[in-house]
Parts: structure tokens; sequence; C-alpha cells
């Protein structure tokens, strides 16, 4: 994928990334897995981490253009990988390891340190993935919060599932707002939608004298303000198979994944 006008920069991008990947397999190869004190460590278990990153670049360079594609609603999930609410106060469903035990907690700190990636999300836990284990979908919501269509920029599912590789299925949606014509829109007179509006209240309290004609006390009155419409940037959709120990990186022109599972021994 190609970003107009910037190739140096994403050659470079890339040549960092590369570095970066090798030094973290060779630190896995010597590294000793940390698994939950007290307690007993079950077949297959591993440590599961993820990093999620935003490159920092305008939409506007981006040479994909996606606004126009339609995209399927993200499924409903009860599971909760990393979300960030409107007060920007994260949840997740997992119970998530300490930062200082996670392998990729100091590739996040040199991609942020670099200038050419924000890092939205790191998270990584211990659990068993058996053979033909099927995961649910992890729920994913991070990046800038669009306040004008009540979500936040990046969201989407992470699924880990087992057949005799673990296999980590990324669906992540990048959104920015939609650029509306208002040209194509006819302009409303203020003063003919207040008498419409004080009308319609008036109408509906005559029908129902214990409804207000008080905007502040009559909900309905209040949800003709609908989310304002999004368009997409870019995403990622791509499954890859896992082996123990190994750095993946999935990547878009605006998103990036980091993704690392290690094997706990019971020796360990």
């Amino acid at each position: 994928m190609q970003i107009d006008g910037i190739r140096w920069y994403q050659v470079a991008t890339r040549a960092t990334l590369a570095a970066l990947l090798l030094a973290l397999s060779a630190l896995a190869s010597a590294q000793q897995a940390a698994s939950p004190a007290g307690q007993t460590i079950p077949d297959d278990y591993y440590r599961a981490e993820f990093v999620i990153l935003k490159r920092i670049v305008s939409p506007e360079a981006v040479n994909e253009k996606m606004a126009d594609r339609e995209v399927e609603p993200t499924p409903e999930t009860g599971e909760v990988l990393w979300a960030v609410g409107e007060d920007g106060t994260a949840r997740t469903t997992l119970k998530l390891a300490p930062r200082n035990e996670l392998h990729l907690a100091s590739a996040a700190e040199r991609l942020e340190r670099s200038g050419r990636y924000r890092v939205l999300a790191t998270a990584g836990w211990y659990e068993a993935f058996p053979p033909d284990y099927q995961g649910e979908a992890l729920r994913v919501e991070v990046g800038d919060w669009l306040e004008e269509a009540n979500t936040r920029a990046v969201e989407g599912t992470i699924t880990i599932d087992r057949q005799r590789y673990l296999h980590v299925n990324v669906h992540l949606n990048h959104w920015q707002l939609a650029e509306t014509t208002d040209s194509a829109l006819p302009e409303a007179d203020p003063a003919e939608s207040t008498v419409a509006m004080e009308s319609s209240a008036t109408e509906d309290a005559a029908e129902d004298p214990g409804q207000s004609a008080n905007p502040a006390a009559n909900p309905t009155m209040s949800a003709f303000a609908e989310p304002a419409p999004l368009e997409l940037v870019t995403w990622i959709r791509e499954t890859r198979r896992m082996r123990s120990e190994e750095v993946h990186f999935l990547d878009s022109p605006t998103l990036g994944v980091l993704i690392f599972f290690k094997k706990v021994e019971k020796a360990e």
C-alpha cells in the first residue's frame, strides 16, 4: 500500500519495524515466561499480547480511497479487549497481565518515541488455547472520540482460534466524519422550524395532557439529533497464523497491530 508523496517515509518506517521485530524475536528466545503468581499452569497455556497503533499521517495523504466502501456492522460481542469510553475511561473483560510482564511493552514505547506512531492500546493476558478452541470476538474501541458520531475512530474485533496452530483474525475499521455538502440540503428557516416544533408539541400536549411541551421534559423532542455519518479511512482485514514467540505486524496505511504469543511451560 502506497501513500502519495511520502515513499521515503514509508521505507524508513518499514526498516525501523523490521529492525524492531528482529530484536524482539531475539529477546523472546532468551526471555523467561512469567505466569500468574500461585496459579497452576494448564496445558496449552499462553500469554497473548496485542499492541494497537495509529500511524501519524494525515488521512488526506492516504492513497487508498475507501470512503464509499460498504462496511458490515461490527458484530455484537460480550467480550472486550480494550474499549475507551467517551470520558476516556478504558474497560476490558479480560484479566490483564501487568505491563512489566509483556514482551511487547518495550516495542510499544520505542514505536511511540519514534514519532511515527501513536499507541492506542497495549494489552496482554494468560489463557489456555487448546486444539479446536473457538474464541469469542473481542471488542476494540480506541483512538479519537468522534463526538458528532458518538464513537471512537478505530473500532472492530479481534478473534483468536486454535486449530493445529493459533489463528488471529483482526477486523478493525478506521473512521472519520463524512464530508457533507451543505449546498445539497435546503436551508431551513429557523423561525419556521421553531414554530413547527412548538405546534407539534402543542398538538401532542392536547392529545396527552400529561405530556409537557418543554423539550427538556419531552425526550421525543431531543431525538431529532442523529449521529453524524461516518466514512472509512482504511481498515485491517487479516487472519494470521501464529507460532509461539513470533512477533507479527499487521498494518494498513493508518493502523498497525503487533501480536505476540508466548507458550508458558509447566517447568517455567
